[in-house]
């Protein structure tokens, strides 16, 4: 569901922190930079804690609670200041803003801090959507794209909401439906490393409905969906590769020259 009806957006603020997310970090850190060159374009300073790691979403998906609870805690203090949190991922926004207090709802004092945090946690494409307040200049010759949110991310951030209504600012981009877009991509974190076959199965009927929509690209706010897509389709030898959401609006967008 889109929490533009029920959350609280706050003016656009002068200072954020990034929560780079561990596979923007390891994999496609050329992600990250873009949100950080568009957050700043914006007239915005971008702040990334170093020691930040992993957001704890796999332990807790996998039904470890105590490894959650630790690597959740060593992520909750690393961000002092009442700056917003941007994430460039919704499942690990989700997983902060959602499930923070909840792991730790046995303990007043960590609640409170969990609780406190969660609420300036925004997913990237709503950060730029609802407070950033962006007004996007589309410098690309026509395209036809196809959209992928992640299922976690649709569920508890609204990415898809977000990210059609910022790709609807740029008149030369056609978003094109897939008839599975609601579906898991079968990445699912530890799942795709469990159940390898079933992954791969939920993959190739994601990457076949892509395909169908003839895209020159898809799109994701989720690294991990992205990658796990552009494996399978590597693996088939199909040209067709997604991009991260905030690279393709650096890209589309002029990078240096548009005006905010």
């Amino acid at each position: 569901m889109d929490e533009a009806g029920r959350r609280h957006y706050p003016e656009k603020p002068a200072r954020v922190y990034l929560f780079g997310t561990c596979l923007i970090d390891l994999f496609c850190p050329e992600a990250g930079m873009d949100a950080v060159r568009l957050l700043e374009r914006e007239g915005i300073e971008v702040h990334f804690p170093a020691a930040q790691t992993c957001c704890g979403q796999p332990a807790h998906s996998s039904g470890f609670p105590e490894q959650t609870r630790a690597v959740a805690l060593a992520q909750l203090r690393l961000f002092p200041e009442a700056w917003p949190v941007i994430v460039p991922s919704g499942s690990c926004a989700g997983m902060m803003r959602h499930h923070y207090p909840r792991i730790f709802a046995d303990d007043p004092r960590l609640l409170s801090e969990a609780s406190a945090l969660a609420e300036r946690v925004f997913e990237f494409t709503e950060f730029l959507l609802h407070v950033a307040r962006v007004r996007l200049t589309d410098r690309g010759a026509p395209a036809r794209v196809a959209l992928h949110t992640s299922c976690a991310a649709r569920r508890e951030m609204g990415t898809h909401v977000h990210a059609r209504t910022l790709l609807g600012q740029l008149p030369r981009v056609e978003v094109a439906m897939h008839t599975h877009e609601s579906e898991c991509c079968g990445f699912g974190g530890t799942f795709s490393l469990k159940h390898p076959a079933i992954s791969s199965a939920m993959a190739g009927d994601k990457v076949e409905a892509l395909k169908q929509t003839g895209a020159q690209t898809f799109l994701s706010a989720d690294c991990g969906c992205m990658l796990n897509l552009n494996h399978t389709l590597q693996k088939r030898g199909d040209p067709l590769q997604g991009q991260h959401l905030a690279t393709f609006l650096w890209q589309r967008t002029g990078a240096e020259g548009e005006q905010r």
